[in-house]
């Protein structure tokens, strides 16, 4: 069974994550949506949350399984017997970054192989950071979220001073 991992923080998922684990499932038989704890990043949702989000948007994609992590990418993948890593390209500042952590996972982890998926032209300018910003300020996350998450992540982000935007779409 060759089996293909997705790593990310997912904070929040977005449409482009799961538009990454649907094209990556085809490629393999057995994808693992891994949600990461990462030190360096102060997350708007718990790994717990962040793993459930993604559960419940990937639901319906036979083959996939979403679990948290934390530790080394590399140990995982040998936990998994997985062969490749799948990453979402968004720009060429995501290609430069992919490069320089296939590099360090090589250190690591010499059968080390990485598959980059470059986003589709509608998704390729989002991110969860985006998603963050404007959900803050009670904008419309709708085209930039999956439908099964997008009261949940509204509700968490809106500053309470732009509550009321919300109020006005419900």
């Amino acid at each position: 069974m060759r089996t293909l991992i997705y790593p990310g923080t997912f904070d929040p998922l977005t449409r482009g994550h799961v538009d990454i684990a649907r094209r990556a499932r085809r490629l393999c038989d057995r994808l693992y949506v891994v949600v990461l704890r990462n030190a360096n990043k102060r997350p708007a949702f718990d790994v717990a949350e962040r793993r459930d989000m993604a559960a419940r948007c990937l639901a319906d994609l036979d083959g996939c399984f979403v679990e948290d992590y934390d530790g080394l990418l590399v140990d995982y993948m040998v936990e998994r017997g997985a062969v490749a890593v799948v990453r979402g390209l968004r720009s060429e500042s995501d290609f430069r970054y992919e490069l320089e952590m296939v590099a360090a996972n090589r250190l690591l982890y010499e059968s080390f192989e990485s598959i980059l998926l470059p986003s589709s032209s509608a998704l390729a300018l989002t991110s969860s950071a985006i998603v963050r910003e404007v959900a803050a300020y009670g904008g419309d996350i709708s085209a930039m979220v999956p439908d099964e998450i997008q009261d949940e992540v509204a509700r968490r982000l809106v500053r309470p001073e732009y509550r009321h935007r919300l109020e006005v779409r419900t």
